[in-house]
């Protein structure tokens, strides 16, 4: 029966969509069709998306016409529309390499007609897609952008949408506070817009705010209004999200057999009217979990991987994590230890990488862009108010022409004012642009910090945690784990001196290390370096010759010159074969030292000679015993030596050897300033 009645209600929803095809397929059959004229091409792209939750290939074959016919005419609002159609063709597949280029495309060609309406959609279509793929700094910079449009072009529902964009993108990073503060400001501009459907979408993802932060009252509250709003309005894609976000409270409540329902009922409506592929993940995932708590182990994996695999396909990363976290537990639980394994270091793996804390620290910016914003229209609205004066005082003296000179004189002082106004305009703009400048340098700086940490050492401890759970759980004997022993010592070594460089370059960013050159013996430097390495060195069989003059003294940073020499000298180790040779020598360049230290090992490619001081360049290499870096020595060399007023570069060729070249001031008798 369930069935029966929801076959009706369904009808009714295609009645749109069926309604614009009759009218084309009328268009067509009586050969009225003219690709030329606007209107059919308009109805055309309207009947595209309303394709767009229900037939994609549909949405993808007409939107390919209707660009194609607007092209042929020149007609700009159609080129966007069939670009847009087009672009969400592919990002329902998963596909941003190919949507985002159309979005973009789009957008300019809404620019460049003026159509502040197309604008705005494109750019919340935009944001969408970066938050869909983790991008949370460009999500927000383009919702912030759709704001500034919305609220000059007076558009009451898109500052509602990106506005609960922003409080979406806070409760994503659980910071609950913010993100109701963003849905009051929604909720404020829902209740001027009166439109019950906009306020039940805004329901719906309030409840799954609530759900998160564990009030499941206020949960059951705004779902139970948005669902009953859905139903009566037969707005069935939202409808589809809302049962099973209804579904989803009652599974964190562990409430299995009430949250199967809900989600039966959300999948009824996936199988017979609605395809968007992002919910369905969710859905998914959902039902495994239920069919988990249920003890259904062979529904749960079904459900689980079905969730898996339509997550690989539109690539969605969240989707990944999530169904890999239920398979890792059901194969655990079922004894199946290697599966368990492989889908818990994937999700391990998925999660380091998309909540790494950068895009936290990106949210951060929203504050002082808001507070940028409101000194703007402050100053703008003194500005405005001075003009205002100035134009009574000049519609005075046409009616009383006798007081000229007072006239001339609140001109004066008018003009005066909006200079003083433009001033402060322009050192509040230049400090805040100056806020905003040293922002982006510590984002610069801490992503590059925890993409090493995330990259680097939580794969290492990670890898040693799990072999320890294992350990403790009884999945694997003590014999076994004595034979990873080999492989962790290597992981502890390589983290020990990823933190040193680590430690000594994060200082130095955040400007905690103080340049502090004296005379120095490079001869010492140099033979503690050796020494320190020798025994790595030994165990490939290389020879390390220091060919340096005798006693030759430089003006440096001890400290700063030693990390120079050790990473070279540790880096021509790591990439020299066994039986290798290597020379370390200096020569006088005028009031210069110029240290080489020369390697015969693999060499490195002209490509990569151009990238390796980069600051952008933090990859993983291996050496040619397999030895892990990050390639944070050499940025660090880089930045230790410009400090001492060198230069640093390097001269390679593949496979035959490389050699590394810095220079460092000759100590003198008269005092010497590094930089």
């Amino acid at each position: 029966m369930f069935t029966l009645c929801l076959s009706i209600p369904m009808l009714a929803q295609t009645s749109k969509r069926d309604s614009l095809a009759f009218k084309f397929q009328r268009l067509e059959s009586t050969n009225r069709f003219n690709p030329k004229d606007t209107s059919h091409i308009n109805l055309l792209a309207r009947l595209a998306f309303s394709y767009r939750y229900l037939d994609t290939d549909s949405l993808f074959s007409i939107g390919e016409k209707v660009l194609k016919y607007s092209k042929d005419i020149d007609y700009a609002y159609g080129e966007i529309k069939g670009l847009d159609a087009l672009g969400n063709y592919y990002y329902s597949k998963g596909n941003r390499e190919k949507s985002m280029p159309l979005f973009k495309e789009a957008l300019e060609l809404a620019q460049e007609i003026e159509s502040i309406e197309c604008e705005v959609s494109l750019i919340n279509t935009l944001a969408q897609n970066y938050s869909f793929e983790g991008n949370y700094a460009e999500a927000l910079n383009w919702n912030l952008k759709g704001i500034d449009l919305a609220r000059e072009a007076g558009n009451q529902q898109m500052l509602s949408i990106l506005n609960e964009n922003i409080a979406g993108l806070y409760a994503d990073q659980k910071d609950f506070k913010n993100a109701l503060m963003f849905y009051d400001t929604v909720q404020k501009i829902n209740r001027r817009l009166g439109n019950e459907v906009i306020d039940a979408e805004t329901y719906s993802n309030m409840a799954s705010l609530y759900k998160d932060a564990k009030d499941y009252k206020s949960a059951m509250f705004n779902i139970n209004r948005s669902i009953n709003t859905f139903e009566k309005n037969k707005i069935y894609d939202w409808l589809a999200y809302a049962y099973q976000v209804k579904g989803d409270i009652y599974l964190n409540q562990k409430k299995y057999k009430w949250a199967l329902y809900w989600f039966d009922q959300s999948n009824m409506l996936f199988k017979h009217q609605i395809e968007d592929d992002r919910i369905k993940i969710e859905l998914m995932n959902g039902m495994a979990k239920v069919y988990f708590g249920l003890e259904k182990d062979s529904l749960s994996l079904k459900y689980a991987e079905e969730g898996l695999t339509l997550s690989k396909k539109i690539k969605s990363l969240q989707g990944q994590i999530d169904c890999s976290e239920t398979l890792y537990k059901v194969h655990k639980k079922n004894g199946n230890n290697p599966d368990a394994l492989a889908y818990l270091e994937t999700f391990k793996t998925l999660s380091d990488s998309l909540f790494m804390d950068k895009n936290k620290q990106s949210l951060s910016l929203l504050e002082t862009k808001l507070h940028y914003e409101q000194e703007k229209q402050e100053l703008i609205e003194a500005n405005e108010a001075a003009l205002a004066k100035q134009r009574n005082y000049i519609y005075f003296s046409i009616i009383i022409l006798f007081i000229l000179s007072i006239i001339l004189f609140v001109i004066r002082r008018s003009e005066n004012i909006q200079k003083k106004l433009n001033k402060k305009l322009k050192d509040k703009s230049e400090a805040v642009i100056q806020r905003e400048a040293q922002l982006h340098e510590i984002n610069k700086t801490n992503t590059k910090l925890f993409s090493i940490i995330g990259h680097d050492l939580r794969g290492p401890i990670g890898g040693l945690q799990g072999i320890l759970k294992m350990f403790t759980d009884g999945d694997i004997s003590t014999k076994e784990l004595i034979s990873f022993i080999p492989k962790l010592k290597t992981d502890v070594e390589n983290i020990s001196f990823t933190l040193n460089n680590l430690l000594s370059w994060g200082l130095n960013q955040l400007n905690g290390v103080v340049t502090k050159p004296k005379r120095v013996s490079l001869s010492y430097l140099v033979g503690n370096n050796i020494r320190l390495l020798s025994e790595i060195a030994k165990s490939k069989s290389i020879k390390i010759i220091n060919q340096l003059p005798e006693n030759p003294r430089i003006w440096a940073d001890n400290n700063q010159i030693d990390i120079v020499i050790r990473n070279l000298l540790s880096n021509a180790i790591k990439f020299t074969p066994e039986n290798g040779l290597i020379t370390i020598e200096a020569k006088e360049k005028s009031d210069m030292w110029q240290v080489s230290v020369r390697d015969t090992g693999i060499g490195m490619t002209a490509e990569m000679q151009r990238s390796i001081f980069k600051d952008s360049s933090n990859i993983t290499t291996y050496g040619t015993n397999n030895e892990k870096g990050t390639g944070l020595g050499l940025s660090l060399c880089k930045e230790m030596v410009h400090k001492n007023n060198g230069e640093i570069w390097v001269e390679s060729v593949p496979r035959k050897g490389t050699t590394f070249y810095f220079t460092v001031p000759r100590a003198q008798n008269r005092y010497q300033k590094a930089s």
